[in-house]
């Protein structure tokens, strides 16, 4: 049997356009009743063998509050945006468009002084690799969504391009099965209900 990595996004800590490259603000009040409005759903996966959240004080909050009780990985922190730390995009584009652009059209360029975006996947993927859990072992991460999309991009060796085409929202999971370099994206169904006569 496969081992089993479910990702759960974060709760948001702040309206999307709003959003910081290596934000380490806590939940906002909105994040926080995101969190107790789908804790019906996502409590099951506390159950896992293994229980990890990205550094971030909103995954430790979004975990803990799931009650996932979750260790922090430093290999699932964010990207290292280098001098951008700090900046929404539209800061970053403001200040440096051609370095944006750059950093979007190159996964290899560090335009930013900080990681590539290749070295981010391979970093991701390097943790999702080295999980311990034998077969059948279920494993629950709650991650930016940033490292979520980079290890999906990992998980399915898919270019790295294929990053920027993944959209993450707060809260919802994503299921990877498998194990060290060969990985496979789970879709759940929805589980029908009898139909009444």
């Amino acid at each position: 049997m496969a081992s089993r990595v479910t990702f759960v996004a974060a709760a948001r800590n702040s309206p999307l356009l709003a959003e910081r490259f290596d934000d380490e603000r806590p939940l906002d009040q909105g994040g926080w009743d995101e969190v107790r409005r789908v804790v019906p759903e996502l409590l099951p996966l506390a159950a896992a063998d293994l229980r990890y959240c990205s550094p971030t004080p909103r995954c430790r909050a979004t975990g803990d509050a799931l009650g996932y009780a979750p260790l922090a990985q430093l290999a699932l922190r964010d990207c290292d945006m280098g001098r951008w730390r700090g900046l929404t995009l539209g800061e970053a584009m403001a200040r440096e468009p051609q370095a944006v652009d750059s950093w979007f059209a190159d996964p290899r360029g560090t335009p930013h002084g900080g990681e590539s975006l290749l070295s981010f996947i391979v970093r991701v993927g390097g943790w999702l690799d080295t999980r311990p859990v034998g077969d059948g072992g279920s494993v629950v991460a709650v991650a930016e969504p940033s490292v979520i999309r980079a290890a999906l991009v990992y998980a399915l060796n898919a270019p790295p391009a294929t990053y920027w085409n993944l959209d993450v929202h707060p809260l919802s999971a994503v299921t990877v099965t498998g194990g060290t370099g060969r990985w496979y994206l789970r879709i759940e169904g929805v589980r029908s209900q009898p139909s009444r006569a």
